[in-house]
């Protein structure tokens, strides 16, 4: 694969073409982090968050668009309810061994985050050093699926579409996946929490005080569940998007996460 910021093609997973983009050392270089992005995010929607992580943790940072998103192929609607469960234990397997993984985070946010923990509790992959879990949701709760219902009629109604279409080929897949698959009947009793039960790595868990589409209930279910060390990072003034609205703050506790880790995993090899 083409270990750049601008590959001359999509990295292709099961038979889907999904966009991508690098940063800092390849993966026979350095330990990778895995960005996993939101519901209606993409590779560009990470602005310079990444190459931003890559300096500040010395570590390569590999960041796609889930099929359906970005400038990745197009999915079918509607969405399965398990459509996270099907992206840690269908997909993810199979794109960590096409970029060539040897160690790695996987760092998501919001939906992302969610699938990082399904793969961390239910894919056996010793790869996987560590979690970070950002924004994550593990069961639905009613303020957050109004927020869902606000963002659908700003879509609907208001200029949400044409600005989510600047970043997604297919915008009304990659909302409409998204919000109907929140807002239908059958996922208000979704739960994905028992994926925490099964963590055996260290986890650090973000996540924005005044988070509008999820309580601190969220995070504190890990660190109630979890049998793995947990980190528990609550950002004051800050909503749904600690990367942008406390940028410097979520990079010092990344990086502080990610360097012990590697200083774990540096003492591990030298004792082995």
């Amino acid at each position: 694969m083409d270990w750049t910021t601008t590959p001359a093609a999509p990295l292709t997973v099961n038979g889907v073409a999904l966009e991508y983009a690098c940063y800092g050392p390849p993966p026979s270089e350095a330990a990778t982090l895995v960005l996993l992005h939101e519901g209606l995010g993409c590779v560009a929607l990470w602005r310079d968050f990444p190459a931003r992580l890559a300096d500040a943790t010395g570590l390569g940072v590999f960041v796609y668009s889930r099929q359906g998103y970005g400038a990745s192929d197009p999915i079918a609607l509607p969405r399965p309810l398990d459509f996270m469960t099907r992206e840690a234990v269908d997909v993810l397997p199979g794109l960590l061994d096409a970029i060539g993984l040897r160690r790695g985070i996987l760092f998501g946010h919001s939906d992302g985050a969610t699938i990082a923990a399904i793969y961390g509790g239910s894919v056996e992959d010793m790869r996987i050093r560590g979690l970070i879990l950002m924004a994550p949701h593990f069961f639905t709760e009613e303020d957050g699926l109004a927020e869902i219902a606000k963002a659908r009629t700003a879509y609907q109604t208001g200029d949400l579409k044409p600005r989510l279409a600047r970043y997604h080929t297919d915008v009304d897949g990659a909302f409409l996946g998204w919000a109907d698959t929140w807002l239908n009947p059958g996922f208000k009793d979704w739960n994905a929490a028992d994926a925490i039960d099964h963590l055996r790595i260290p986890v650090l868990a973000i996540q924005g005080r005044q988070d509008q589409y999820g309580t601190l209930a969220q995070v504190h279910e890990i660190d109630e569940r979890a049998y793995s060390p947990v980190e528990l990072a609550i950002l004051e003034d800050c909503q749904h998007a600690p990367q942008f609205e406390q940028p410097e703050r979520t990079l010092d506790v990344v990086s502080e996460f990610v360097t012990r880790l590697e200083r774990i995993e540096a003492a591990q090899v030298q004792i082995a």
